[in-house]
């Protein structure tokens, strides 16, 4: 299965939900891969314990190999095994990001190779699940994760504005859906630093939940332990899988794979 964390919006989440999701289905057995597509490199960060400098064997390759295809196409691999990191944490991999990606964006929208990484993941053997963490903006590099993957998961994190925004997003994905990727789905609006206790966070779900949008059941509380995790380069269901919010992300896990 090939999930996309998508949101238009900073700060809701996206990497902590990737890697927590990805290490419970690496502890489930299940050979899995976390592709990082944003800049910042949260995710890399997160599951390495620091950003990868050499471009050489991170996402930009693939990406800067895909506008070096010529009418005899490339020397190099242009494919995705070779770039894939093992984490410290068992049946978990990582094709960390790179600033390099930055640059190379204007190019690769010029040459219209948007639909390179769905052609390489379908070509790619060996993992069970995938999952591809995006940058918090519709850009090439979002696009790429939408055509390539079979569910999108869009966190929410309770804020009257991020409502706004949420309309626009799944608007964005049913275009992608309609124009580029038949088997896109919307797996799921997954509610994170929810406050239990607030009315106005309660309001805005209920609201959600009455307009038909697919709001999982399962929400994420917050926590200043994720900060720690990531101090400690340690998905929170490694750091503390006792914590009440390494149970949440269980059970939004569970949740997913009973749909």
């Amino acid at each position: 299965m090939r999930r996309v964390i998508f949101n238009q919006k900073g700060g809701v989440g996206k990497s902590t939900i990737t890697c927590n999701l990805a290490a419970i289905s690496a502890i489930e057995g299940k050979r899995t891969l976390v592709i990082d597509l944003d800049v910042q490199g949260n995710s890399t960060q997160y599951l390495l314990g620091a950003k990868v400098s050499d471009s050489d064997k991170t996402i930009a390759l693939f990406f800067k190999n895909c506008l070096s295809l010529s009418l005899f196409g490339s020397s190099a691999d242009s494919g995705l095994e070779a770039l894939i990191h093992e984490t410290p944490f068992p049946n978990l991999s990582l094709i960390p990001s790179h600033p390099d990606l930055d640059p190379l964006q204007s190019r690769l929208e010029a040459r219209f190779k948007i639909f390179k990484l769905k052609e390489a993941l379908e070509k790619l053997s060996g993992f069970d699940n995938i999952f591809i963490d995006t940058p918090p903006i519709l850009n090439f590099y979002s696009q790429s994760a939408l055509i390539a993957a079979e569910k999108c998961l869009i966190p929410f994190d309770c804020d009257t504005f991020a409502r706004q925004s949420l309309y626009t997003l799944m608007q964005t994905v049913a275009e992608v859906k309609a124009d580029h990727n038949q088997q896109l789905e919307v797996e799921g609006i997954i509610v994170n630093q929810f406050q239990r206790q607030a009315n106005l966070p309660r309001q805005l779900v209920d609201e959600l939940i009455a307009e038909g949008l697919p709001v999982l059941a399962a929400m994420i509380s917050p926590s200043v332990k994720v900060r720690e995790s990531h101090s400690a380069a340690q998905p929170l269901v490694h750091y503390a899988p006792a914590h009440k919010l390494s149970d949440e992300f269980r059970a939004l896990y569970a949740e997913l794979h009973s749909l």
